[in-house]
């Protein structure tokens, strides 16, 4: 018995196509399954919270990257559940980390093979992140993206992107890494289980799922000069190399915001909040690989 999660909405019509597949293969090989349709956002957390209190509760999450930080969010018994993911969302970047195909019918096949494995995610004390958390620049992006209308998916992120890089603002943080704080201004910061962002964005292209770590990128603050180059770095996954960055694989770390920056975002969700207290959980999160 599978328990489906899905947003019927999402990926721009995306889910719904994956759902009549999904639905199409149970049914031709007599395998029992429940629909559960999002009708609010949120609404994944709450079902995966009621789900999850079920004996051996096989989940199959329909979404993109949202959807998975919903349900990751709502599960209360994790030794009761094995997650399984099928991305059809706009960016779908977990899973370029994660390994799991990009085909809906190749991610099914995956569940319906019954190998699982652990994947790390990042406990933030009231939230929970699989892929990446970050604040500056990111969430700069994804407010900019938010207001674009005629632009849509990997266009209107790169136009956010580019209008993000010459309108830039840099944010005064505080880092803190085995008890040692140091004070930056930042162009961005992000603490990665996953490596990407926005679509394919490398933003932390050392990360690894399933290590016991996460990988934390900190750019610093560089002269407009540097724009294209930067941009050109990033684009290619080599903001790593610039001076102006520095790297850490930590089980831990905490940042904090000590301008007027008052979000964060959470596997591209935008929450209000100036601290993000990050800690890996490893061996907790079973799912279908």
């Amino acid at each position: 018995m599978y328990d489906i999660i899905v947003n019927p909405l999402g990926g721009k019509g995306s889910s719904a196509k994956a759902l009549a597949e999904v639905e199409k293969t149970l049914t031709q090989k007599n395998i029992e399954y429940a629909v559960h349709k999002t009708e609010y956002a949120g609404h994944a957390t709450v079902l995966a919270r009621e789900l999850s209190n079920k004996p051996d509760t096989k989940l199959i999450v329909l979404g993109g990257d949202g959807s998975f930080h919903e349900v990751l969010c709502g599960i209360e018994s994790f030794e009761k559940v094995t997650m399984g993911i099928i991305a059809c969302g706009s960016g779908n970047d977990f899973i370029k980390k994660s390994g799991h195909p990009a085909s809906v019918a190749a991610a099914l096949d995956v569940i319906l093979k019954g190998n699982t494995g652990y994947v790390d995610f990042i406990d933030l004390g009231n939230y929970r992140c699989l892929n990446v958390a970050g604040t500056g620049m990111d969430v700069d992006v994804l407010m900019k993206y938010a207001s674009v209308k005629r632009l849509k998916g990997s266009a209107a992120y790169m136009y956010a992107l580019l209008h993000t890089l010459f309108h830039t603002r840099f944010h005064k943080l505080r880092l803190t890494i085995d008890g040692a704080a140091t004070e930056h201004s930042v162009f961005m910061i992000g603490v990665g289980n996953g490596g990407f962002i926005g679509g394919g964005m490398p933003i932390c292209p050392n990360a690894a799922v399933d290590d016991g770590l996460l990988n934390v990128v900190v750019v610093n603050q560089f002269t407009k000069l540097l724009y294209p180059f930067m941009l050109v770095k990033f684009l290619r996954g080599n903001i790593i190399k610039s001076k102006y960055t520095q790297e850490f694989n930590v089980k831990e770390v905490k940042i904090e915001a000590l301008d007027d920056i008052t979000k964060i975002e959470l596997d591209g969700e935008i929450i209000d909040d100036k601290v993000l207290n990050c800690k890996v959980v490893s061996n907790t999160l079973k799912i279908y690989k």
